[in-house]
């Protein structure tokens, strides 16, 4: 079994991923999606499983429907990484599966759009239905500041940003929870804390050990499932803790940054996800 990771930069979670498979006894090949061509119909990589970590979405997208219809196993696949990579559809698929996240309304013009913040009330969230590291999401408080970024949005952003993803903002404790899952299985979590409402760590939040509760994993694991169709993946989920409903999820990521988290909780994230590949590809270890 011929074993690949997808990736055009080796950052330091590929790099700890690589020692990981490396540490198991299994050499495992690098493919860099920049040196792609491949030929529909007679493509034929030399792998049989691959974990997709492409630092582009648009790239690790593409490459995965290119392995796949070479009969190449693809984790996160396709499938499941392109309901994540869109907010829309990963709300979607949460709201048919019961998951219970922020109130969010979808709107397709910019009368839409303010409507749906003045439903939704003060503050509100506006985020980009692609994107990552907590980039372009604005906290509306008024009007006046409601009309302005979507008024900049409608002008200045790209298609992507003519659909207008807006959600209640929660009133959390300074912090979210970002659990890391395998398969179904939720191996560990880190709060984010920040004095700023985007706790990303990306953006300056600090992680700490999150104790992983029955109802964290239960959260999860439908989440996990909702996004795969059923499979599960190597996911990283985002928890809001609301005063009055409990938890909620906010996003489910498909290629998540683990660097700050390994020490944080104490477990080996990358040896976890280098064996959950080694039992999707029935690799005896």
């Amino acid at each position: 079994m011929r074993i690949g990771i997808l990736c055009s930069r080796i950052r330091t979670e590929e790099k700890l991923l690589f020692e990981a498979f490396e540490n198991l006894g299994v050499t495992v090949s690098r493919l860099d999606e920049r040196e792609i061509a491949a030929r529909v119909g007679g493509y034929a990589p030399e792998v049989d499983v691959v974990l997709e970590r492409s630092i582009s979405t648009s790239a690790g997208l593409i490459a995965s429907l290119l392995l796949e219809a070479a009969g190449v196993r693809v984790i996160n696949s396709y499938a499941t990484a392109s309901v994540c990579a869109d907010k829309i559809r990963t709300t979607l698929a949460l709201e048919a599966a019961g998951v219970p996240q922020p109130r969010t309304e979808i709107a397709l013009s910019p009368e839409a759009a303010l409507a749906a913040v003045e439903r939704l009330g003060y503050p509100a969230v506006l985020k980009p239905p692609v994107g990552s590291w907590g980039r372009l999401l604005a906290r509306v408080n008024d009007r006046d500041a409601a009309e302005a970024v979507i008024e900049h949005k409608e002008t200045l952003g790209g298609i992507s940003h003519h659909a207008y993803y807006v959600q209640e903002y929660i009133e959390k404790p300074l912090r979210d929870i970002r659990a890391f899952v395998t398969g179904t299985e939720t191996i560990c979590a880190i709060y984010r804390t920040s004095p700023h409402w985007i706790t990303n760590t990306a953006r300056g939040g600090q992680a700490s050990n999150c104790p992983v509760t029955p109802e964290i994993a239960d959260l999860c694991r439908r989440s996990a499932l909702a996004v795969s169709g059923g499979v599960g993946g190597i996911l990283a989920i985002d928890l809001l803790e609301d005063p009055r409903r409990g938890l909620l999820v906010n996003e489910v990521n498909h290629t998540m940054e683990f660097r700050n988290s390994i020490t944080t909780t104490g477990v080996n994230i990358p040896e976890h996800i280098a064996r959950f590949i080694f039992q999707v590809a029935e690799v005896p270890i």
